[in-house]
């Protein structure tokens, strides 16, 4: 019998994004301001991801859940190959306004809506009890689902124990990672692929030298499994085992850099499953999520 094709299946944070820009200055309390660009559009980071899987011709699934509204339902819409099997919390769309600085940085504030209500065991009913040879889990935008966090190492358990590959973003707490980084710990030696920015990396490793950074997570990871650092406009710096990567950004004309990072996972873990190498994977998620950050609306490449 042959196996079924290798999915990649993105578990987290789907909800609606409201982007706004360009922010020379934040406004003082109490008044009005013109933004030039707006842009109302599906999210959150397994949303973002999905939406990059699809253009690039992968085959996958996105796990989560939505909320009870009328945007809840146009979320489902956005993912019909996968939103049948999500749950429906009793609580409204989480929504996320970005505010884009000239400076290409964002400022995120977010409602928890519907994604407080998501829980372990809504992802693991919808993923299948077995992988098929390829199959890739990511994990991401956890810190947006307490129930998540909570149960995250049983989480990876359950994904290891059923066979898959298995990548993970977690995003930024809210709570700061003082009080996240013993739970986190207990994830790592789980993982395959850590997929982070840079600030993230750091942050987390309790040091601001991304090299430290990285001894740090190669202590607590499996001895095979990749650390990929995303820096931005300076690309990605990467850690396979012990052996370091590194991959340049190209120069854009850069229009939205709103869920960057969730797109250079998606060209990454679409790469690796077809059989690249890690350097390879790495250029593809730079040039994927180049692109996307470059166009309006966004546009994403074709694999070679």
């Amino acid at each position: 019998m042959t196996a079924p094709p290798a999915t990649i299946y993105a578990a987290g944070n789907v909800n609606v994004d409201l982007i706004l820009g360009t922010l020379a200055q934040w406004p003082q309390i109490g008044t009005e301001t013109i933004l030039p660009h707006s842009e109302l559009r599906v999210g959150g980071q397994a949303g973002n991801v999905g939406l990059a899987l699809a253009a690039l011709g992968a085959r996958y699934r996105v796990l989560a859940n939505t909320g009870n509204d009328a945007l809840g339902t146009w979320l489902a819409e956005a993912f019909a190959s996968s939103s049948n099997a999500w749950p429906r919390a009793a609580a409204p769309t989480s929504i996320t306004v970005g505010i884009v600085h000239s400076t290409g940085e964002r400022t995120f504030f977010t409602t928890l809506g519907h994604l407080s209500a998501l829980s372990t065991d809504q992802v693991l009913a919808q993923l299948p009890d077995r992988a098929s040879p390829g199959d890739v889990v990511l994990l991401c935008g956890v810190f947006l689902s307490p129930l998540i966090v909570q149960g995250g190492q049983r989480l990876l358990q359950a994904f290891r124990a059923r066979g898959y590959v298995i990548a993970l973003d977690t995003g930024w707490p809210d709570a700061g990672w003082d009080a996240v980084r013993p739970e986190i710990e207990t994830w790592l030696p789980l993982v395959d692929h850590v997929l982070l920015n840079e600030i993230e990396t750091t942050a987390l490793a309790n040091t601001r030298d991304i090299d430290r950074a990285a001894s740090w997570f190669r202590f607590h990871l499996r001895p095979a499994a990749t650390l990929v650092v995303k820096c931005g406009a300076q690309g990605v710096r990467a850690w396979c085992g012990a052996e370091p990567l590194a991959c340049a950004a190209p120069v854009v004309a850069v229009v939205d850099t709103v869920g960057a990072g969730d797109v250079f996972n998606a060209g990454y873990l679409f790469a690796l499953q077809r059989g690249a190498d890690v350097g390879a994977a790495l250029r593809l998620g730079v040039t994927t999520a180049s692109r996307a950050i470059s166009t309006s609306p966004r546009r994403y490449d074709a694999p070679a």
